[in-house]
């Protein structure tokens, strides 16, 4: 099974056409794209309307007006986009840094969103808007412009997949992703790391909520999603899930285990 390419006003999407069952809505990380989510696919219900967008400077889709623009900016894009597909609640699961954009939107629009999936999630820096940038997100930028998307991609790829050397495929998709990245969307998306306050975002939802970790994840580790989890309030606190075998790029190392967890969410749709 495939994605079918769309264009919605300034956002570049895929889209997996459905057969009456819910709307999967599914946002990408910092160093990703809609395409990695590809072999989630065939482990999803059919008739499920599966959408992966390209956020705002990824793929084809415009880049915010903001150098340094917040998650609520994001979830902005991401509002504006939903309505103009008419979609009024969804699924939605964000991945790492789209776990910052995804909270952001369940916490300002909860009447739009059926049930939400943090996977892999960036918890962020806390910076403030203008100030220094902590020295991760500093380095992502500088090695984007210092080694081009290419070489930025070589470097960062083996890290986000465990045993790497054991999973030179998984390696190659991660990596292939990631030289897609481009300026100025990716250095708007990490200043947007760096900014990002996850916890103070799972504090206020008011939305079922499920996080996801792969248990070997350097990037994210389970103690940071163990963090989120613990931060959502009850009756909103779902389901924790720690996948064994499995690195920061979860959906791609482990499809099945993270689509069990997507179809979790779909059984709190009436």
């Amino acid at each position: 099974m495939t994605f079918e390419q769309h264009i919605c006003g300034n956002i570049d999407y895929l889209e997996r056409p459905g057969g009456g069952g819910p709307v999967l809505v599914m946002l990408h990380g910092v160093g990703s794209n809609a395409a990695s989510f590809t072999p989630l696919l065939d482990h999803l219900p059919r008739d499920w309307r599966i959408i992966a967008w390209n956020a705002p400077g990824y793929g084809g889709s415009a880049p915010l007006e903001a150098e340094w623009p917040l998650a609520l900016d994001y979830a902005t894009a991401l509002k504006g986009f939903l309505d103009r597909l008419e979609l009024t609640r969804v699924l939605l699961a964000g991945h790492s840094l789209g776990c910052l954009m995804a909270a952001a939107f369940a916490a300002a629009h909860r009447e739009n969103v059926a049930r939400l999936l943090l996977s892999s999630p960036a918890l962020g820096h806390g910076v403030p808007r203008g100030g220094a940038l902590s020295a991760a997100a500093q380095a992502r930028i500088d090695d984007l412009e210092t080694l081009g998307a290419e070489d930025f991609a070589a470097l960062r790829a083996p890290r986000l997949v465990f045993e790497p050397e054991r999973n030179p495929d998984i390696v190659r998709r991660v990596r292939d992703g990631m030289a897609r990245v481009a300026l100025p969307g990716y250095p708007q998306a990490a200043r947007m790391l760096a900014s990002g306050r996850l916890i103070d975002d799972a504090e206020r939802l008011q939305v079922p909520t499920d996080v996801i970790v792969g248990a070997k994840d350097v990037v994210t580790p389970p103690d940071s999603a163990r963090r989120a989890h613990a931060a959502l309030r009850d009756p909103w606190r779902g389901q924790m899930t720690l996948v064994p075998g499995a690195g920061h790029a979860l959906y791609q190392q482990a499809p099945a285990a993270f689509a069990s967890a997507l179809a979790a969410l779909g059984e709190t749709v009436g």
